[in-house]
């Protein structure tokens, strides 16, 4: 779809309550993770030039802008989210002259690009980490540095500044004796945390930054940005350190209290986000910010992305991917749809006046949706649920995200051993629970890595049949190259582009038409949220309303049939009386399926619709 397609709203319809308009009030966001998307050269890992070969594929789908994970310089730790240099390219993913090669080559196809910036913390390789190991350098309060805790020996057990444990396992803190001093890491130990509270720090990611915008990037997304701001005492101690004003948390059931309660949404974020906003965005246009936000409420994303805040236009909140589990990761529990629905209806109701909603289910961190919400044991289940959770989260207020392979109904990678797992918090996870906490069983905790690990999600992306899913080919790897640096999925014999996009029953093409429904149709991008029948467990229904026209989105959540509740019911009913105002939007089946639906109002499994009607004029 071009641009002269597409519906420009009126200054006169409110998107995120700034004026004019944003240019992404209509865009949909796609995600490309390079490790796993294409390989250009045969070494088992995506690259560059692999995304740039790929630019067709993506424009044809419709999508607005490419987000990025990492591709500088980087151990591979976290898989780039320990970056080692911001300015450099890692040589797995090509070299700075394939960077601005593949941004040309994006504008080109009117497609905008912004990348992952990862500032909470630096991989331990970084110049700026090695600098602050000396004490007289000038980098050397550039981290949070702590001495051992009063009257421990340093490096012995017991002698952390605090009890705080890593997301990845064990300890938040390393001893470097080099310095004599641990430093903090609420991630790997190879992923210090900067200390954001040093205005040198600020200014030094500022100038990055800015050399990015200058080098032609759209914007960045900003991973954990809401841990950046610590909570300390007056005295600069931070909760557990000992003479600190704030006390810590009991420990865990790993032996860890947790540092998240006091570094997420903490006192300065809002200061350091406008502070961010006015040196580096200031003065340019066209741009867009999208934060990671571990820790902030509805009401908080509506104050950060309100514009008159000026500090970020999106956030990235995380209630709606939670409400299946039981207070940690790796306790699951079946999805209850009255949850999901109270998380979204928050999510909805806090932007409703200002500010704005980022819409996702699938992430490099996330499972796949498919097959944590929907129904992967057969294609046709597979299908009907991939589309029904597409329509359900696409039809919602605010900008859409996919991620690579979402769009195809791509599955978890059903992995039975730990050997298959290359994600270091599984396998750090798996040994911190099962061999020295004791908290869960191996067996157990397998079938949580088989549920929710993020290996599930980094497969490599299934362009086609061929050996290694067109992500290489196989002539490349039998002539000295390697294979994919994570195993392929064996379901991309059914599951892959090239088959998909022919078929117009696919799971691409539904996607195709959700995105050009948000290109066309005000109603979908600007209209009013209003959740129906609350409690219902198998059915999702809401409307959307512009002015006179109303979207009545009803979605069966299940496998099974499901009667359609009494709101939406009632609504349908009243929409049917008005035949010529009343149009189908979009559906999973085919028209003649969901009359019989509506008719005797009972919907067939993973049965999900839009229709858009004509609201009668007020006397």
């Amino acid at each position: 779809m071009t641009n002269s397609q597409r519906t420009v709203l009126p200054d006169s319809v409110r998107t995120n309550g700034a004026t004019h308009n944003p240019w992404w009030d209509d865009a949909v966001v796609y995600q490309i993770y390079p490790r796993s998307f294409q390989d250009s050269n045969g070494d088992g890992m995506g690259d560059l030039r692999g995304i740039e070969r790929r630019l067709p594929y993506l424009a044809s789908l419709g999508v607005d802008v490419l987000w990025l994970s990492p591709v500088y310089k980087s151990p591979q730790c976290d898989n780039g989210y320990d970056i080692a240099d911001y300015e450099k390219i890692d040589p797995r993913f090509g070299t700075m002259a394939d960077m601005d090669r593949l941004l040309a080559a994006a504008h080109h196809y009117g497609l905008r690009v912004i990348m992952d910036l990862v500032v909470n913390h630096t991989s331990d390789e970084h110049p700026w980490f090695q600098a602050s190991r000396d004490k007289n350098d000038p980098h050397a309060d550039w981290y949070w540095w702590r001495p051992a805790r009063p009257g421990h020996t340093p490096g012995s057990p017991g002698a952390e500044p605090n009890r705080w444990g890593g997301s990845f396992g064990g300890s938040a803190w390393t001893y470097d004796p080099r310095r004599g001093e641990y430093y903090l890491h609420t991630f790997s130990k190879k992923q210090p945390d900067l200390n954001w509270e040093n205005p040198q720090v600020r200014q030094a990611v500022y100038r990055m930054m800015n050399w990015w915008m200058d080098r032609g990037i759209d914007g960045f997304r900003m991973d954990v940005i809401t841990l950046i701001s610590k909570f300390v005492d007056r005295n600069g101690r931070l909760p557990g350190e000992a003479g600190s004003l704030i006390k810590d948390l009991p420990a865990g059931e790993e032996g860890y209290s947790s540092p998240w309660p006091f570094s997420m949404d903490g006192p300065r974020l809002d200061e350091y986000l406008k502070e961010m906003r006015k040196a580096v965005f200031s003065g340019r246009d066209g741009y867009m910010t999208v934060g990671e936000g571990q820790g902030i409420s509805p009401a908080r994303n509506a104050a950060i992305t309100d514009p008159n805040n000026h500090e970020l236009d999106m956030l990235f909140l995380f209630d709606h991917v939670d409400c299946d589990q039981d207070g940690a990761k790796w306790n699951i529990e079946p999805l209850r749809l009255t949850r999901l629905k109270k998380a979204l209806d928050g999510e909805q109701k806090a932007v409703g006046g200002k500010g704005w909603a980022s819409l996702y289910f699938d992430n490099h961190d996330q499972p796949r949706s498919v097959s944590r919400w929907g129904d992967d044991r057969s294609p046709a289940a597979r299908t009907r649920s991939a589309k029904a959770l597409a329509l359900l989260m696409h039809m919602h207020r605010g900008t859409p995200y996919i991620y690579q392979g979402e769009e195809l109904g791509m599955t978890n990678a059903h992995f039975t051993r730990l050997d298959q797992y290359r994600d270091i918090e599984s396998i750090n996870a798996f040994h911190q629970r099962v061999e020295v906490a004791h908290v869960q069983s191996a067996a157990s905790m397998m079938r949580s890595l088989a549920k929710v690990g993020r290996d599930n999600s980094r497969t490599p992306m299934q362009w086609d049949d061929s050996t290694y899913a067109g992500f290489e080919e196989a002539d490349a790897v039998d002539d000295g190259g390697k294979a994919p640096w994570i195993s392929v999925n064996p379901n991309k014999d059914e599951i892959n582009a090239e088959a998909e996009l022919h078929d117009p029953d696919s799971v691409f093409n539904f996607y195709r038409r959700l995105i050009a429904l948000r290109h066309t149709d005000p109603v979908v991008s600007a209209g009013d949220f209003h959740l129906l029948d609350p409690s219902d467990e198998h059915v999702y229904d809401f409307t959307r309303t512009l002015g006179q026209s109303q979207i009545i989105t009803v979605v069966n959540v299940s496998g099974s049939p499901a009667r359609i509740p009494t709101q939406a019911s009632d609504l349908l009913r009243r929409a049917d009386t008005r035949d010529r105002d009343t149009r189908l939007l979009i559906s999973t089946d085919t028209q003649e399926r969901l009359r019989h639906g509506i008719r005797t109002g009972v919907l067939d499994p993973w049965m999900a619709f839009s229709l858009e009607t004509r609201l009668p004029k007020e006397a």
